[in-house]
């Protein structure tokens, strides 16, 4: 992690400390005691042992604050992946990268996009003949199949 992304998690997490701290005190922001009552107050997000999806597991009580009152976490296989769990319908809410969202659109997912993750954060791992990703060119890479990380190969 280099200085500039380093600053960037201590500015997003000592932000979300705080409003975190204030949730925990039950102290309401302005904007939000002047909205309405949600019409849901009972939301299931994809819960996946990543690193990326950290965001999620300190959204429980910043959504609670904002009037939610059922956060759940639901456990789906990665093989399956959060955008099948979304189009089931198992799940309201996911992180997941842009090439992943774009290929579960094409497959006619009945799922609705607000932005993507993984602008930059990936990582390809080869031995020493792979300097490059021209080097890859004609080679066989290990990705899973119609996957986001197959498109990213590609």
């Amino acid at each position: 992690m280099d200085n500039h992304q380093g600053w960037r998690l201590r500015k997003f997490l000592s932000g979300a400390t705080l409003t975190g701290t204030a949730a925990l005190l039950g102290l309401k922001s302005k904007s939000a005691a002047a909205e309405p009552p949600l019409e849901t107050t009972r939301i299931r997000i994809h819960d996946a042992p990543i690193t990326c999806f950290a965001p999620a597991f300190i959204a429980d009580e910043l959504l609670k604050a904002e009037g939610f009152t059922e956060v759940e976490y639901v456990k789906t296989p990665l093989a399956e992946g959060p955008n099948q769990a979304l189009a089931e319908g198992q799940v309201d809410i996911i992180q997941n990268d842009t090439a992943a969202h774009l290929i579960s659109l094409d497959s006619g997912a009945p799922i609705v996009l607000l932005g993507g993750i993984h602008t930059g954060c990936w990582e390809l791992f080869g031995n020493g003949n792979v300097r490059t990703l021209r080097d890859l060119k004609g080679k066989t890479v290990a990705a899973p199949e119609k996957s986001s990380r197959q498109a990213f190969v590609a």
